[in-house]
């Protein structure tokens, strides 16, 4: 039974299976610079907090150990997250039934503020999951002096 029509591209859909492989997509003729061999750009997921002492990235890369990443510092304030994820290789005679996880190059690019340490980053992978620590500059309070209102 179709549960979306056929004027949207002739594709048809069970919208209550969710592992059915005959999604309409939307965007399927769509022009777009994204690819398959970079689709795990778009998959690669990255959450950025700022803490009083820093700013830290984390990278969900699972598969991937750290010579498959790259960190990067362009341009004195930004940091650049970059890696590949290989095509496994495929035998003739293997029957593939689904193929969901992304494989290709990814990059993700992050402009910090002016106070940063970036000759003090440090990295670590542990898990699949690439931790970016970028300390802050502590910022010196200006003295404040009370002057007396004389008359």
């Amino acid at each position: 039974m179709s549960m979306i029509p056929s004027f949207f591209g002739g594709q048809r859909s069970n919208i209550f299976d969710p592992f059915s492989l005959n999604v309409w997509d939307p965007f399927k003729d769509f022009p777009t610079p994204i690819s398959k061999e970079n689709s795990a750009f778009v998959n690669t997921r990255i959450d950025w907090k700022e803490t009083p002492e820093a700013h830290v990235l984390k990278a969900d890369l699972p598969g991937l150990n750290k010579k498959e990443v790259k960190v990067e510092v362009e341009d004195d304030r930004v940091v650049r997250i970059s890696g590949e994820r290989k095509i496994e290789k495929e035998d003739k005679n293997d029957t593939w039934h689904r193929v969901e996880r992304s494989s290709g190059k990814f990059v993700r690019s992050f402009r910090l503020s002016e106070n940063v340490k970036i000759d003090r980053i440090k990295a670590a992978m542990e898990n699949g999951v690439l931790i970016v620590t970028v300390p802050k500059v502590k910022v010196k309070k200006p003295d404040v002096k009370a002057i007396e209102i004389s008359g």
